[in-house]
């Protein structure tokens, strides 16, 4: 494509250069997403606090938002269906839906119009977190529902006291009752995904295939750090999970590889693909393992959540 011709051409009168072999081509989306991810990686010492070296074993029970900035990542199929796989393993699991359009619950089969208690109930008036769970189709799989009131909690939430560890306190109280605590955080810095990030002890997050996915990397990272030194000092990306792969595109193992490169074993082995099957679950209500559990959306996740699993440690006692 003529886009990415940047070859100079010959000058005037001189002969025409041999063509260069085809090993010799450069790579044209190498440069491009290199530079992204060297922003992504600044300040240095910023981000090195908030990865936190490398990946260790994690106590159960385990509290993890999932975030991104950018919406339209592969977010909340991310928690909905790393969730119902942890819970295929046998695990308890809750999911916290923070985004106001509330698109973890309807995933799971929930209606969230009507509901008497929500996320919302659960942050403005102080309701009890275990009166807004629900429970879902999958065993060991519970959700905590968003609705739509929870647009308003972000203006709400202004003048509230505490109002950056209202969730840690709600999850406190339940925190015995599961072995895993998902977090669907909007894709903004408000006060709702602040909660999120308080109340969370590691960050999973899920980058999609494409350039303009990792230009929104770096600010997620310092906001982290931002949340990591005003208020929870353990807070630390955990996970990075590379979702939306398309494998007839260049770039999508470029990003693969440039990620894996700056993150080491932060970045999960497995890869999730883009799938038409993953895109039609939520409609369903169902996740990926239920709606389709042979696709190739289902066996990827199911992978995810054992690599995610396999460095937990279990309950002491």
């Amino acid at each position: 494509m003529a886009a990415f011709d940047d070859s100079p051409s010959a000058p005037a009168g001189d002969a025409p250069a041999a063509d260069p072999s085809p090993t010799a081509d450069p790579n044209p989306f190498e440069a491009p997403v290199e530079e992204a991810l060297n922003e992504a990686m600044a300040p240095p010492e910023a981000v090195g606090d908030v990865l936190g070296g490398e990946r260790t074993t994690y106590p159960l029970p385990r509290i993890i938002a999932i975030a991104n900035q950018k919406g339209g990542v592969g977010k909340t199929t991310t928690t909905v269906n790393v969730g119902a796989c942890l819970a295929e393993l046998g695990q308890r699991v809750l999911i916290i839906d923070l985004d106001p359009q509330g698109n973890a619950s309807t995933g799971l089969g929930l209606e969230t119009r009507g509901l008497e208690a929500s996320m919302y109930h659960v942050l403005m008036h102080e309701v009890p977190l275990e009166n807004g769970v629900e429970p879902t189709d999958i065993k060991g799989l519970f959700v905590a529902p968003a609705s739509l009131d929870l647009a308003g909690a972000e203006i709400e939430l202004v003048p509230a006291f505490s109002r950056e560890t209202r969730l840690r306190r709600a999850i406190d109280a339940v925190i015995d009752e599961f072995d895993y605590v998902l977090i669907d955080c909007p894709p903004s810095l408000g006060l709702l995904t602040v909660n999120g990030l308080s109340a969370a002890g590691e960050v999973l997050v899920p980058i999609q295939c494409e350039y303009y996915a990792l230009e929104g990397l770096g600010q997620l990272l310092k906001n982290v750090d931002l949340v990591r030194r005003n208020l929870n000092p353990q807070l630390h990306v955990s996970t990075i999970v590379c979702v939306m792969y398309d494998a007839r595109t260049k770039l999508a193992d470029q990003v693969v590889s440039e990620v894996r490169d700056h993150f080491g074993r932060k970045v999960l082995r497995t890869v999730v693909p883009r799938s038409v099957r993953l895109s039609e679950a939520p409609s369903f209500g169902q996740p990926i393992t239920t709606f389709d559990p042979r696709s190739r959306g289902a066996i990827a996740y199911r992978d995810v959540a054992k690599e995610v699993h396999d460095v937990s440690t279990q309950r002491s006692g």
